[in-house]
């Protein structure tokens, strides 16, 4: 930490000290970099005077991409910062720059070296026994070493920053802040804070600077999530570590975006994939700490067949509220409740209070009323963020940094899947985690979210409780001991009026149609002919109910066995988790509905015997 008591902290008030007294450098710079981006305006200009603007998008986008590209470290940074903000840029734009690679030269060995020794204060050869002549890897912000440790003989990488890149990056923050200033003023097209986003993204680009703070971000990280078995987070050796260099555990692995290489170690693409997006979604929605960079060249397949994280530099969080907001805007979703949808975006910070979202409800509908004629099995996450993303860029939309950036993880992650199976969806693979979060989790958010979703037109939708019992039972974690506890909880809690009503008029409903059904099968045993003699004539039945209603009786019935079964099914199954049930019952309010469902039940027996006795 004393190593990195100096480290810079992204100031703009700084920079327009430091650089509003060396206007020749500045000036050589803004030069530069406007030659660049003039003559992309300027063709951008030319094709919506000519009328072609929307055919040239691709064409333009891969342009910009270049453009990037030739300016250096910033710009290539800034512009993967772009492809996560589909409410800047047009999907054509997204896609292009989201290929952007950190295609920089690397530099001089001798001061890499002299980098590591006067930062660790030691000579190279005290600190390590070996150390690689040319650096493994290199990026925009620095360059790696594979090293062994002289104490202990362990095998590290030793990641130097690249000499001179914090002034550069400072120059361009600098430039690129007045020219966001401008837009703010002039350029009505573009409804978001552009400084805003220009600040928010240099503190992060900043924070990579700062290698200590990378160290301490793989650590948190590692503590999270690193419990999984099939989780590798490399350990941080601090004694050899500093504000411009980190030392790190050698991971040996293969790139996630290297399948044959993968496949020739026994491993599968799509196990990985899997244990990916897992892990994202623990990260999204669990603990809210994630990686904010996960390109495949920072996702490494180990030969034990555990995914392993690298580079820490760019993290973020997501807010508590958040967490639940996603989550029940994907029910609301399932639920095709748009006008709810709409109303989350003020819950995950995409809309500020006083905008009216009634517009925005139609443009919903439209799009994920087609989305959603497919399964969700089929449907394909890159088409749903594109087309939401077109959404977004549509109306006055705010993306927050923390959402764009885990939309981006995961469609990358479904991008490398798709290699291995063209037929691969990450929301499939997502969905028993939600299932699960929904199923067990005790947040009243949730519990709304879960009984907004079984219940519709004072109906309990079984269907849809089978289906989250079989998605939920994919997940590893999920056990139906805890799938029983935030109901349970509610229905006797002060505000559970309204689910004890639903809960008492479902039960009636269910234990008649087991009795009846059970009748129904009971007297189908029985041969026609003395159907027929018992039944005064009437071989079909005794009851007085007509065909579809004894078809949907047996539906629910068997509905309710498998739904029975599939709980039994569970690995760890307990006839003990219904213990929870009878204390329940025991209880002032659980007596209160047992007492309801018993009268219930005896009503509707009574009525039933009322029309057999009245039969014709």
């Amino acid at each position: 930490m004393s190593r990195a008591a100096n480290a810079s902290v992204y100031s703009p008030q700084m920079l327009a000290l430091r650089y509003g007294s060396r206007p020749a450098k500045a000036a050589r710079r803004a030069m530069e970099i406007l030659v660049a981006l003039g003559s992309f305006a300027l063709k951008l200009y030319v094709d919506q005077r000519n009328g072609v603007i929307d055919q040239n998008k691709r064409l333009r986008a891969a342009e910009l991409r270049r453009v990037f590209t030739r300016l250096g470290p910033t710009f290539v940074k800034l512009g993967q910062g772009l492809s996560t903000r589909p409410d800047i840029c047009p999907p054509e734009y997204l896609e292009e720059l989201s290929e952007l690679q950190d295609a920089l030269p690397t530099f001089p060995d001798t001061e890499a070296f002299s980098c590591i020794e006067r930062e660790l204060g030691q000579p190279l050869e005290s600190i390590f026994s070996s150390i690689s002549p040319s650096p493994i890897a290199a990026a925009s912000l620095g360059q790696v070493y594979k090293a062994r440790l002289k104490y202990s003989g362990q095998l590290v990488a030793v990641k130097v920053q690249r000499p001179g890149i914090e002034e550069a990056i400072s120059l361009d923050f600098y430039l690129i802040r007045g020219i966001g200033i401008l837009i703010n003023k002039y350029v009505d097209i573009i409804t978001s804070d552009v400084v805003a986003l220009i600040d928010e993204f240099a503190r992060r680009v900043y924070q990579e600077l700062n290698y200590v703070q990378e160290g301490q971000n793989a650590r948190r990280f590692k503590k999270l999530y690193a419990d999984k078995e099939d989780v590798l987070v490399p350990d941080i050796f601090w004694d050899y570590t500093s504000g411009k260099v980190l030392t790190m555990d050698w991971v040996e692995g293969v790139k996630l975006n290297e399948q044959e290489a993968i496949e020739r170690q026994g491993l599968k693409l799509l196990d990985l994939v899997n244990t990916g997006i897992q892990c994202s979604l623990r990260q999204l929605l669990e603990y809210g700490y994630f990686h904010a960079d996960p390109h495949p060249g920072n996702l490494l397949a180990t030969p034990e067949g555990k995914l392993a994280f690298l580079d820490f530099g760019m993290m973020s969080e997501t807010p508590e509220e958040a967490r639940y907001a996603i989550i029940g805007h994907v029910v609301h979703m399932v639920n095709r409740d748009y006008e709810a949808m709409a109303r989350d975006y003020y819950a995950l910070d995409f809309l500020s209070p006083d905008v009216d979202v009634s517009p925005i409800v139609p443009a919903l509908r439209n799009f994920f009323d087609d989305a959603l004629n497919y399964t969700v099995s089929e449907l394909n996450f890159k088409t749903i963020v594109d087309g939401l993303g077109a959404v977004l860029y549509e109306y006055p939309f705010t993306v927050p940094a923390y959402y764009a950036l885990i939309l981006r993880s995961l469609t990358v992650l479904e991008g490398l899947a798709l290699y291995a199976d063209p037929n691969f969806k990450v929301l499939a693979a997502s969905y028993p985690y939600f299932a699960k979060r929904l199923l067990t989790d005790s947040n009243p958010y949730l519990r709304d979210a879960l009984i907004e979703l079984l219940f519709k037109d004072g109906k309990f939708r079984w269907n849809r409780l089978e289906n989250l019992l079989v998605q939920g039972s994919k997940d590893r974690d999920f056990t139906t001991k805890e799938a029983l506890q935030p109901v349970l909880k509610l229905l006797l809690c002060p505000d559970g009026q309204e689910l004890r009503d639903l809960v008492v008029k479902e039960a009636v409903r269910v234990t008649e149609a087991i009795v009846l059904s059970t009748v129904i099968d009971s007297v189908n045993a029985i041969p026609e002919p003395l159907r027929v003699l018992a039944f005064n004539g009437n071989a079909s039945s005794p009851l007085v109910m007509n065909g579809s209603e004894q078809e949907s009786m047996l539906q629910l019935r068997d509905q309710v066995i498998r739904i029975w079964r599939l709980l039994r099914s569970s690995e760890n199954f307990d006839p003990s988790i219904l213990l929870p049930i009878v204390q329940v019952l025991q209880e002032p309010a659980g007596r209160n509905i047992g007492g309801r469902v018993v009268g219930g039940i005896t009503q509707r027996f009574a009525a039933r015997m009322l029309q057999q006795v009245l039969r014709p």
